[in-house]
């Protein structure tokens, strides 16, 4: 399990921003819930307290549906690379949390999920990966039209990355130049070293800003 306090900033707690809208209007708009891994910025007391017992959740595997159900959880599904969910099929993907066997032992198992329907444009929710082969494998296998990255490349001291930076978002658009491509994960836990500023800057010298987005907390798109 990673330790949040060997980061750049170990005295700010996170999470480092408030939610934009309150907990419960979020819920009220909730369908199911995916929880691609356990951290703690992902899954947390919080939320097994506000979340209501009787929501779908889906997990990455076995490991992780026991302890959503150990938490309180009655409808758990383990995603595959067929599952559906009222008509949406959602594709498990594979990712890696960072470089290094060291690392990726602390880390642990990640996924992202691939979200298709007839009448919808293809989704790719990378999840907390770096860039490697099998993010070009995704693109290049299910084509999305829109990719939700986590950048902001977050680490933890003297192991490195533990999501996209900006070169990997480079590698991602040179992989889907066609796409829309959405950074988000930015700026809100303490372990962040690369700001919306800076990415924005770099993207806007690379001459493809108009590929990629880089959300305000509480900003949204629709395409």
């Amino acid at each position: 399990m990673l330790n949040y306090r060997t980061t750049v900033r170990p005295d700010q707690l996170n999470p480092l921003v408030d939610l934009p809208i309150s907990i419960d209007n979020i819920i009220n708009l909730v369908d199911a819930v995916i929880v691609t891994h356990l951290h703690l910025d992902h899954w947390d007391d919080t939320a097994k307290k506000v979340l209501p017992k009787g929501i779908k959740m889906f997990v990455q595997n076995e490991k992780d549906a026991t302890e959503v159900r150990n938490a309180g959880f009655i409808d758990v599904e383990v995603l595959q690379e067929d599952t559906v969910f009222e008509d949406i099929q959602l594709i498990k993907t594979k990712g890696e949390h960072g470089r290094g066997e060291k690392l990726l032992k602390r880390a642990g198992l990640v996924c992202g999920v691939v979200f298709k329907h007839s009448t919808e444009k293809t989704l790719y929710v990378a999840g907390d990966t770096v860039w490697y082969e099998a993010i070009q494998e995704v693109i290049d296998t299910h084509k999305p039209e829109i990719i939700i990255v986590n950048g902001g490349d977050n680490q933890i001291l003297e192991l490195g990355s533990l999501v996209m930076g900006k070169e990997d978002i480079l590698e991602v658009y040179k992989a889907a130049p066609n796409a829309k491509i959405i950074s988000v994960h930015m700026e809100a836990v303490n372990h962040w070293t690369l700001s919306r500023d800076d990415l924005k800057s770099f993207i806007n010298k690379k001459g493809i800003s108009s590929h990629i987005l880089v959300p305000d907390d509480g900003e949204s798109f629709t395409f």
